[in-house]
């Protein structure tokens, strides 16, 4: 397996924190919660649109590539804290996300996280905190070993939820039709922030209730997140189209690579924007040399490209961007900052995630507060007890990323609660738990200093 690759971390000026004021957390509809409640609690699909993202890392041992398995056996042996089991072989981080082996990678990923202003950047921030803490726990893992190890980032997916009802999709909007759609849309503008020079392609997957758009590892926080919103931004819009038919891209304007054909993805269903499948390779073409023909007869240059695209979008985007990654988007697409591919080659940070390159906190939680959706899944991670209904429940466990597992403590019994259910029962878990004082009223109050008397 080849790595995938890294980019130079971009210096960007930070921005004001009084430019976030208008960040709070996704405003929630109160009939919507009640809907969800009426439903099944051991319902598996949440209510609540949602994105979240996962990225993949080889491990380097002593200098030599092995598969995690074959070295750890479980991500229990390097995580030294106890950790609840998720489902299958992955186990919650808690930070609230993830952590697995899949077919020879290390692979960290974010819960689920409901779509509305600013999440990308939880998104974001979530999944480079657990890069962080894994990286944290290699360092406590080799040294008691007496090995060195190192991340190599390789890939990143972008989760969008799908929740179209079917009668709405009928012939022309079924997930798989707005997969093959995307693979002409997103992958020059996804290169633009997101690639390197030696990417081979970026594919778009459909994942029954979710689509995934697939990347390299982007060892850049702002840049992967910048690259979240894009992608979010526009599948979301997208996703409202009347239909999914490729000629709506020529309807709407939108400028494509004359002779681009996408392959069939080499994992899973879904699609595959190859360097192949383009008339030349874009990952080591010059982004701004005017050389690339279109549909609509123009020639253009790949940045131009990206950039035209990002405009038709641009009220998509900015609705749910923050204000620092829509300047940074603006800045990459008009060339005033660097793009990946403008890079003679992928740069050392790549080779060693969570030491080169690592979170700055970019984004506070004072700033930008956690979403709903990530709030209950780290109460429910931590272990806290929870009051519902007069009684003490404890979470001893996690099904996939929507239901979590209780015991109850008047009868030992097990029940599994959605986290659309858990919302609804959120502030009984943030409410600070004091000791109830019993007050005594002024008229017992007097009658005491009488007898005292």
């Amino acid at each position: 397996m080849t790595p995938i690759d890294p980019h130079e971390p971009t210096n960007l000026t930070a921005v004001k924190p009084e430019s976030f004021e208008f960040l709070g957390n996704p405003a929630v509809s109160k009939k919507k919660l009640a809907r969800s409640d009426k439903r099944s609690s051991t319902s598996e699909q949440i209510q609540l649109a949602a994105i979240g993202m996962e990225a993949e890392f080889a491990v380097i041992l002593n200098g030599e590539q092995v598969k995690p398995e074959d070295v750890f056996h479980s991500p229990r042996n390097i995580i030294r804290e106890e950790m609840m089991h998720r489902t299958g072989r992955s186990y919650h981080l808690p930070t609230g996300g993830a952590i697995y082996f899949d077919t020879g990678v290390i692979e960290v990923a974010t819960p689920v996280i409901e779509i509305g202003r600013g999440c990308a950047a939880r998104a974001g921030r979530s999944l480079w905190e657990g890069i962080l803490f894994l990286r944290q726990e290699l360092d406590a893992w080799q040294a008691k070993h007496d090995h060195e190890v190192r991340l190599v980032g390789f890939s990143t997916h972008y989760n969008i939820s799908f929740e179209l009802p079917p009668a709405e999709q009928g012939a022309s909007r079924t997930v798989e039709q707005l997969a093959l759609l995307l693979t002409y849309l997103l992958p020059i503008p996804v290169m633009i922030l997101a690639a390197n020079r030696r990417s081979t392609g970026i594919g778009v997957r459909p994942r029954g209730n979710r689509i995934e758009i697939t990347a390299d590892f982007t060892p850049d926080a702002p840049l992967m997140i910048a690259t979240a919103t894009l992608i979010v931004g526009i599948v979301r819009e997208v996703m409202t189209w009347p239909t999914y038919d490729l000629q709506s891209l020529d309807d709407a304007g939108l400028p494509l690579v004359r002779g681009f054909a996408p392959v069939p993805h080499t994992s899973r269903k879904g699609w595959l924007a190859r360097y192949t499948c383009f008339p030349k390779n874009p990952f080591t073409s010059k982004v701004d040399e005017v050389d690339w023909d279109t549909t609509d007869g123009r020639i253009m240059s790949l940045r131009g490209i990206a950039g035209q695209i990002t405009r038709h979008f641009w009220p998509h985007i900015r609705k749910i961007s923050d204000p620092f990654t829509l300047r940074l988007i603006g800045a990459v697409m008009r060339g005033r900052a660097p793009s990946l591919l403008d890079l003679d080659d992928r740069p050392e940070e790549y080779e060693h995630v969570g030491r080169l390159c690592t979170w700055e906190d970019l984004f506070p939680e004072k700033i930008l507060p956690r979403s709903l959706y990530e709030r209950v899944l780290i109460h429910a991670i931590s272990g806290q007890k929870l009051h519902i209904n007069g009684e003490w429940y404890t979470p001893t466990g996690m099904r996939g990323w929507s239901r979590v597992v209780f015991r109850r403590r008047s009868d030992k019994t097990r029940h599994v609660f959605t986290l659309d259910y858990l919302l609804q029962h959120l502030p009984n878990w943030e409410r600070p738990q004091r000791k109830r004082r019993r007050r005594k009223s002024p008229a017992r109050l007097k009658g005491t200093r009488n007898k005292s008397s």
